[in-house]
C-alpha cells in the first residue's frame, strides 16, 4: 500500500475546516494533484469513515457526489485500502489523513513526499515567527520538509511593526500572481476571499486611463458567517477587544473589521498611494457575500458638457474585462440577483451591473483665492469629479475564494523548481 502515494504531483492540505475540506474537493476536481495528505492535526471520529463521512458531505454545497455528478444519480467511487495507514482514494485518487501533531514543524512531509503545502488552519498566519515558536508557526512546514507554503489568509506579523520577510509573498490568481517567483517566494499567502474578490473588481478601474485618477477608494463587504463566530451569545474571553464577536450569529447583523484593505495594497501597490478603507458587515447565512464599493474619480466631462463617467461608462470598463483579460474570473450581470445564487458560482467576482451608481459633482476654486496664494487666473473655476457605487457578489467559500486559491496552488506546483 505505500506505493499508493507515491505521485508525481502530491499536495499536502493542514487543516480540515471549512477551507482545506473545499480545497480537497476543489482538487479532486480540478485533476492536476494525484495524491493527497491531510493533516487533521488530532482524531476525527472514532474510525476513518467517519472521517470521510465529514469529507463528503457540505451542509452549503451538498454532497460530494452532486458536487461532481449534479443529480444524475452517479456517485463517486470511495475506498478503504489501508485502514492502518489511513488510506482511502476517492475515484481512484489516494489522500492519506495523518493527525499526530497541530504544529506544523511536526508534521514530517518529507516523509509523506508531500512538497507544496496548502495551510488552512486560520492559526499560523504570522510570516516573522521562528519555526520553533512555542504556538507553531509557518514557517515549521518548511522545516519539516515541504518546499512551498501556500496559507489561505493573509498575513499577519504578530506586533504589526516588522516587515514581511523577502521570502514570502502575497497573490491573487489572475491579478499579480505571475509576480511570483520559484527561487525567492517559499511562503506564500493567497489573501482572503474579499481581497480576492476586490482585486478583481479595482483592477480594471485602476487599467483604464479614464479611472485610473482614483482620489478616495472605500469599502464594505456584507459578509457571511464564518466559524470564528458563535452560535449563541458567550461570555467574552479576558483579553477580548470586541464584544460584538462573543454575540450570537443566528440573530444578529454584526459589524467588524477586514483586512482586506490592507492586503490590496499589497496586490495593487498603486492603492497605497491612494488608501483605502474597508469594514464588514457580517449577516447569518452560510456564504455568499457582498463588496460594496466606494470610488471617488477625478474626471472631465465630455464635448457636450455631460459627465464622462456614467453607469454606462462604468460598466462597460467591467463588460470589457469580463471578455477580455479577466475572463472566467471576473462576471458582467445585469440580472437582479440575489446571495443564494452565488453559491458555488467559479468567478471571483459577479458585477451587478443593474445597481451601479454615479454622480458627478464640482469642487470650486475662486479665482480671488487662487490668486492670493500666486496662482493667476481670471476667472473661477469648477473641477469635476465623480463618486460611483459599484456592487459585486462572491461566494466567500468555494466560489471565489477556494476556486482561486486551486487555481494559485497549480500555478505554484507548474513552477515548481
Amino acid at each position: 500500500m505505500s506505493n499508493l502515494l507515491k505521485s508525481t504531483k502530491k499536495i499536502g492540505i493542514n487543516g480540515i475546516g471549512r477551507i482545506g475540506k473545499l480545497t480537497l474537493w476543489n482538487h479532486l476536481n480540478y485533476g492536476h494533484f494525484d495524491g493527497f495528505v491531510i493533516n487533521a492535526g488530532r482524531k476525527v471520529g472514532k474510525k476513518l469513515e467517519d472521517f470521510i463521512d465529514y469529507l463528503v458531505k457540505d451542509s452549503t454545497f451538498g454532497s460530494l457526489d452532486n458536487f461532481f455528478y449534479g443529480y444524475s444519480g452517479n456517485t463517486c467511487d470511495i475506498e478503504i485500502v489501508d485502514r492502518e495507514s489511513s488510506i482511502f482514494t476517492i475515484n481512484g485518487l489516494p489522500i492519506k489523513l495523518i493527525a499526530d501533531s497541530r504544529n506544523p514543524k511536526n508534521i514530517n512531509w518529507a516523509r509523506e513526499d508531500v512538497r507544496l503545502v496548502v495551510e488552512c488552519t486560520g492559526n499560523f498566519v504570522d510570516p516573522t515567527a521562528p519555526a520553533d515558536h512555542p504556538k507553531g508557526g509557518m514557517r515549521g512546514h518548511l522545516e519539516a520538509g515541504a518546499e512551498k507554503v501556500i496559507v489561505s489568509a493573509p498575513f499577519k506579523a504578530s506586533d504589526n511593526i516588522q516587515d514581511i520577510p523577502p521570502d514570502c509573498g502575497t497573490f491573487v490568481y489572475g491579478i499579480n500572481h505571475h509576480e511570483y517567483e520559484p527561487d525567492e517566494h517559499h511562503i506564500i499567502s493567497a489573501a482572503s476571499c474579499t481581497t480576492t474578490g476586490l482585486a478583481h473588481m479595482v483592477s480594471p478601474l485602476l487599467d483604464t486611463r479614464e479611472t485610473s485618477e482614483i482620489i478616495t477608494i472605500s469599502m464594505s463587504t456584507v459578509h457571511a458567517a464564518t466559524n470564528n463566530q458563535n452560535i449563541l451569545d458567550s461570555a467574552p474571553k479576558a483579553d477580548a477587544s470586541d464584544l460584538r464577536k462573543t454575540r450570537s450569529v443566528f440573530n444578529n447583523i454584526i459589524m467588524t473589521t477586514t483586512g482586506a484593505g490592507f492586503a490590496l495594497e499589497n496586490i495593487l501597490p498603486e492603492i497605497k498611494q491612494i488608501g483605502i478603507m474597508a469594514d464588514s458587515v457580517r449577516v447569518p447565512i452560510s456564504t455568499a457575500s457582498l463588496i460594496v464599493l466606494n470610488v471617488t474619480f477625478n474626471t472631465t466631462l465630455s464635448e457636450d458638457g455631460e459627465p464622462l463617467l456614467s453607469k454606462n461608462f462604468i460598466n462597460n470598463i467591467y463588460k470589457k474585462a469580463a471578455e477580455g483579460p479577466q475572463k472566467e474570473m471576473l462576471v458582467y450581470s445585469e440580472k437582479k440577483n440575489v446571495s443564494s445564487d452565488m453559491i458555488g458560482y467559479p468567478a471571483a467576482i459577479i458585477i451587478e451591473g443593474a445597481e451601479t451608481h454615479t454622480r458627478t459633482g464640482f469642487i470650486p476654486f475662486y479665482a480671488k483665492t487662487l490668486r492670493e496664494h500666486g496662482i493667476e487666473i481670471q476667472e473661477d473655476i469648477n473641477i469635476p469629479v465623480t463618486h460611483a457605487k459599484i456592487f459585486g457578489w462572491y461566494d466567500n467559500e468555494l466560489g471565489s475564494y477556494v476556486n482561486f486559491l486551486g487555481k494559485l496552488a497549480v500555478y505554484v506546483d507548474k513552477n515548481m523548481p
